[in-house]
């Protein structure tokens, strides 16, 4: 028991700090290549803060705990809206773009009534797991070739503009010292995050035996709060600094991730034939209305930019609050 603990502690330490590394190296790697910022929310930052989401499920689901990777899928999802934006917005109010309103919160939102059709049967087929990668594989094709799309636009209208010859050598000659530097952490973070995952998925099945608690449960909470931290950091840095897009594109990349490529990963390897009535009738549909409940906050009449601010940031806070008092009680 002592033992499995450590393991958790060490594995979470190690999976924060591999993950904000992951990151680093991605973020460099997307700025290297000229992608806006948009995109590096949605598909490097979002990706890299969903890579120890990905490793655990993927670890669970190849050790026969496939309950434990739903339960990390969307309660990490859960944890993502009501407590990362939450706090984000309860310390920064957060611009919503009107694009994203009308365009990747419904994109996120019938990805997760998806999710729930496929899931209502009270399994995940490997077929299912298949019809999540395909789907996970055209949306971030379609967000990429999109924001592509209009980065190229803007990087049309800029070359307007003249610029001086020697200071933009400088600045290739200092792109190129940090492209190498940004390969680096990328590689060296995601070593550490498939070996910090293992020792926490390991602790964590370990810790739900002895006290009895079901792995769908420690999955909804120990392992999605730990594995959701490199989102919670990012996501505040990113609002304290400004980068809007950066902060929420974090979110719903990451959202996406977990939905689509996590539990399609976890159920191709390992298929669940009896999934917990709880997460069809508790979880998934939670994760559904926060989704809703985003394009609800953010909304503006006449059809501008949105704003979370603090009054819903702290709705949503209440809202993760009741839900960790739900699963306790009903736990007991």
């Amino acid at each position: 028991m002592i033992l499995a603990a450590v393991a958790v502690l060490v594995g979470l330490v190690v999976l924060v700090w591999s993950a904000d590394k992951f990151v680093d190296g991605a973020v460099g790697i997307a700025e290297f290549c000229g992608m806006s910022t948009l995109l590096i929310g949605m598909v490097i930052v979002g990706f890299g803060t969903s890579a120890p989401e990905l490793t655990v499920s993927a670890i669970s689901a190849a050790q026969g705990n496939p309950e434990l990777a739903l339960g990390n899928a969307y309660g990490s999802n859960i944890a993502n809206i009501a407590l990362i934006l939450g706090a984000t917005a309860l310390i920064s109010p957060i611009l919503m773009q009107r694009s994203v309103i009308r365009g990747d919160l419904p994109i996120l939102l019938l990805v997760s009534l998806l999710s729930i059709f496929l899931v209502c049967d009270g399994s995940v087929s490997r077929v299912n797991g298949i019809v999540l990668l395909i789907v996970f594989a055209a949306a971030m094709g379609y967000s990429i070739w999109r924001e592509m799309k209009k980065a190229k636009a803007e990087k049309a209208d800029d070359s307007q503009n003249s610029s001086d010859t020697s200071l933009q050598a400088e600045g290739e000659t200092t792109q190129k010292s940090s492209l190498g530097k940004s390969i680096l952490w990328l590689v060296l973070g995601f070593a550490l995050l498939v070996a910090s995952s293992r020792s926490l998925v390991w602790g964590a099945v370990e810790i739900a035996r002895a006290l009895g608690v079901s792995d769908l449960l420690i999955g909804l909470t120990i392992v999605a709060i730990g594995t959701s931290l490199p989102e919670l950091a990012s996501s505040i840095a990113a609002a304290r600094k400004g980068e809007n897009d950066l902060a929420l594109g974090n979110i719903i990349g990451s959202n996406l991730f977990n939905t689509l490529a996590v539990v399609g990963f976890a159920a191709t390897i390992t298929p669940m034939g009896d999934v917990e009535a709880a997460v069809v009738s508790r979880d998934m549909p939670l994760m559904t209305i926060l989704t809703v409940s985003l394009m609800v906050l953010g909304f503006r009449r006449g059809g501008g930019d949105g704003r979370l601010n603090r009054i819903a940031g702290v709705i949503l806070l209440l809202v993760y609050v009741g839900y960790l008092g739900l699963l306790v009680a009903q736990a007991l």
